[in-house]
């Protein structure tokens, strides 16, 4: 059974340990969704200031809530809107200091104060994005956008 370490050390080690840890946890395993449910999991347990941390699925040209930690969100996302809708359409992380001044922001955890996103990219098509909050404004930093970049590439390799 997995079972996953505490983290020590800079934030870049503590990333490619968090790394690690994901390509242990679904090594052999098939299931997108029990592989993204570990994946928000870890993440959640793994980084401090956070309030909501999952996946947004693209299905049907929208994109469609899937796995996550942290209270009900919104279930359909329009590509193009709010956060998670513009780094889908773009293909692009953003990183978001304050979300209430992110131009067609969703609030859907109105304690959320600043955002990531990082699109999942799976032979060369949109899969979904992953999507994490915290009720601190400027949470994330430029180390933490590297580190959740790589985390995402480990990911994408157990979901083609």
């Amino acid at each position: 059974m997995f079972t996953p370490q505490n983290i020590e050390g800079s934030s870049k080690e503590k990333y490619v340990m968090l790394s690690k840890q994901l390509a242990a946890l679904t090594e052999g395993e098939t299931d997108h969704i029990a592989i993204l449910s570990n994946a928000s999991a870890l993440l959640n347990q793994a980084l401090d200031t956070i309030n909501w941390c999952g996946f947004y699925l693209y299905k049907n040209d929208e994109l469609l809530l899937g796995p996550f930690q942290g209270l009900p969100a919104c279930v359909h996302i329009t590509l193009g809107r709010g956060v998670c809708g513009t780094a889908a359409s773009e293909l692009k992380t953003y990183r978001v200091e304050d979300v209430h001044a992110f131009p067609g922001h969703i609030a859907c955890d109105a304690a959320s104060n600043s955002e990531i996103v990082v699109p999942i990219v799976i032979n060369g098509e949109l899969y979904g994005v992953l999507d994490i909050d915290s009720p601190i404004k400027n949470r994330f930093s430029e180390e933490d956008q590297e580190g959740i970049e790589l985390f995402v590439e480990t990911l994408q390799k157990f979901l083609v």
